[in-house]
């Protein structure tokens, strides 16, 4: 990570030295002045009940505090950029494995202590419905299923990257990245927490209609200290949404991968991953159903390291790594937001989802029932910069089947603003 920063501050920093004599005073007040400071405070308790395995013997408990601050400039002579760091901090005892702290008796909670640089970089718009975009940020493709920035912990994930975007033909948009670093979520000091990579995402998105929206996408992942998460993915995705009437619309998701080794993997193999999830909405309801499968051979089976995981197959997190069996997942999820009742509930939104897991080959991995409440309460305009406070409350229990899988109950309490 230190050598990264110190190739992403020195790229700007010479930019900056080279063209700051030329348009100093314009610049500030392009940049600067029409620049924005923004950030959130947010506070999480987290629990967690897991049966085991050795050697976890206790409960795990962790209570967090997550302090944003960025700067975002404005435009100057087509270049904007955005500064950002994340400062975690741990308020009480420390009764969970941060996975840096060596407390293995303890389940994982991972939100450690931490100060990290969230995104640094420069955009430049130059090019006619193009921008080219170098440094640290974060990058969410999709519904984040293979890239993602893992907004849930406290710590974002984020790359050191850069990234070109063109969107010249109407309704097409293209993406090509090209990452040097990952900064995952355990933080810099964790011996995991930074993977040197290689890796190439290559991504195309044509909006045909309301009822059609078509994704193709390639991602190469080649990584030096993780060697068994380097693989290549291929892949088509369908989504739209078509009215059934003035009240009711139904939507679906649709998509199809096909998953290769790639760089130093080791391993020789290829799987594929399904999905399939229609669902209606209307009236504040939302119901959906869905199938999805990632494969496994019994060695080896298919990976989305990169992904904002804690959105997939139940948020106890029990398949982060995708069992060597493969897996299959099939859940309903009913999410209903209030209105018209009275100031105080309306606009909570009520979520549940069951989940029933399997193995690629057959074998029963358990279930697991997803409850959340969530609602967002609108502050007086007294001069203070907070303009509402978010609460949240989820809470997961996933009872398993089979071996190596544990039952395990987790539960959050979240409140958050934001300026």
């Amino acid at each position: 990570m230190i050598n990264s920063f110190y190739r992403i501050s020195g790229l700007l920093a010479l930019i900056l030295a080279c063209t700051a004599p030329a348009f100093a005073n314009e610049a500030e007040d392009s940049l600067i002045k029409k620049g924005a400071f923004y950030g959130d405070i947010r506070y999480r308790y987290e629990t967690v009940d897991q049966d085991g395995p050795a050697p976890i013997a206790d409960d795990a408990t962790a209570s967090t505090l997550r302090a944003r601050l960025g700067f975002k400039t404005g435009v100057y002579k087509d270049f904007q950029a955005q500064f950002e760091t994340d400062l975690v901090g741990r308020l009480g005892d420390e009764d969970y494995n941060d996975g840096k702290n060596g407390k293995t008796q303890f389940p994982v909670i991972a939100d450690p202590a931490t100060a990290e640089l969230n995104q640094l970089w420069i955009l430049w718009s130059g090019l006619p419905q193009t921008t080219v975009k170098a440094g640290r940020q974060t990058i969410n493709f999709d519904n984040q299923r293979f890239i993602g920035s893992v907004g849930w912990r406290q710590n974002d994930q984020t790359f050191d990257a850069a990234a070109i975007e063109n969107k010249s033909i109407e309704n097409l948009a293209l993406s090509y990245t090209y990452a040097r670093t990952v900064n995952r979520v355990f933080g810099h000091e964790h011996p995991q927490g930074d993977w040197d990579s290689n890796t190439h995402l290559a991504h195309a998105s044509y909006v045909f209609a309301p009822w059609l929206n078509i994704t193709g996408y390639g991602y190469w992942l080649d990584f030096n200290i993780a060697p068994a998460s380097s693989n290549k993915t291929y892949g088509l995705r369908l989504t739209g949404d078509i009215p059934l009437n003035d009240a009711w619309t139904f939507f679906y998701e649709a998509e199809g991968a096909k998953q290769y080794d790639n760089g130093n993997n080791p391993a020789n193999y290829n799987e594929n991953y399904y999905l399939l999830a229609p669902g209606i909405k209307g009236h504040g309801l939302t119901l959906q159903a869905g199938f999805e499968s990632l494969g496994g051979d019994g060695t080896n089976a298919f990976q989305t390291p990169l992904a904002t995981l804690h959105a997939f197959n139940g948020w106890a997190d029990k398949f982060l790594t995708t069992p060597a069996t493969g897996l299959e997942d099939a859940y309903g999820k009913v999410s209903y937001k209030i209105s018209r009742l009275n100031e105080w509930l309306d606009d909570t939104t009520l979520t549940a989802v069951y989940h029933d897991f399997s193995g690629d080959s057959g074998s029963d991995y358990g279930s697991e029932l997803d409850l959340s409440v969530g609602k967002s309460f609108e502050l007086p305009d007294a001069g203070q910069p907070f303009k509402a406070v978010d609460v949240l409350f989820k809470y997961a229990d996933y009872e398993a089947d089979d071996a190596p899988f544990t039952d395990t109950q987790k539960a959050w309490i979240q409140i958050g603003v934001k300026f």
